[in-house]
């Protein structure tokens, strides 16, 4: 997957559960991904977060792996107020923000840097053991789409896939399992139902960045309440019926 700014908790499940999780880091960096932004719970409802990049390069040669982050505009200064102002009265403030000011104030050169040492920094935190890669750093990968995908499946020699849900689209699009079935790659899609915690005020928000999970509910208790939502992954087979029966 993408390396996320600050990613949702149901991007650590999928880290979670699989045995090597590949950043997909030299494929292109779409304005406004999520990529560069992510959101956080303040008193006043959610508030975007969002990483300015220098413009460099053409959009379509604007890689995660290459995209210059933009220093110049004190974005650090400000998402650092912003989640102590959001958090400083949650009771792991204290034990967990210095964490993240040391993550922000590190000044990593390209997105794809500063996205993958918080990732694996919370990765660490929570007690997940997955073997990470960059695709950036795998020699002979071809293809675009899912045929890349499988080109990197190949690479590690895994026999197992585990998608994200909204990847279905373009995977399913001209043949069941896309080009996974074709090489005989097992296809799962990630099969997640957000749980409920305790955030500091208002009705409970979901899909906030993992640091509002960890703020409100301390490291010992996030891993159980990530693990929480999870459920039996769909296999490829099964999704389109899956699909309407969630609408």
């Amino acid at each position: 997957m993408q390396p996320t700014y600050l990613p949702w908790i149901g991007y650590f499940d999928m880290i979670d559960q699989v045995d090597t999780f590949v950043f997909l880091d030299d494929v292109q960096l779409v304005k406004r991904s999520w990529g560069v932004r992510n959101r956080i719970k303040t008193p006043q409802g959610e508030l975007m977060l969002t990483v300015p990049v220098r413009k460099t390069k053409s959009r379509e040669e604007t890689f995660y792996s290459n995209a210059k982050i933009n220093y110049e505009e004190k974005w650090t200064e400000k998402h650092l107020e912003s989640i102590k102002r959001a958090y400083s009265k949650s009771s792991n403030f204290s034990e967990f923000f210095p964490v993240i000011e040391k993550l922000l104030s590190a000044k990593y050169d390209t997105v794809a840097g500063l996205n993958i040492s918080i990732i694996k920094t919370f990765a660490g935190l929570l007690g997940l053991n997955t073997k990470f890669l960059r695709s950036s750093d795998l020699s002979g990968i071809e293809g675009a789409k899912d045929e890349r995908l499988v080109s990197i499946c190949k690479k590690i020699n895994a026999g197992y896939y585990l998608s994200a849900r909204g990847s279905a689209e373009y995977i399913e699009r001209n043949n069941p399992g896309g080009a996974f079935s074709k090489n005989g790659i097992e296809l799962y899609y990630h099969n997640y139902v957000h749980p409920i915690y305790k955030q500091l005020s208002g009705n409970f928000i979901p899909f906030m960045s993992v640091i509002d999970l960890i703020f409100n509910e301390g490291l010992e208790n996030s891993l159980e309440i990530i693990r929480s939502g999870r459920r039996e992954p769909v296999h490829f087979k099964n999704i389109k019926n899956f699909v309407s029966e969630s609408q």
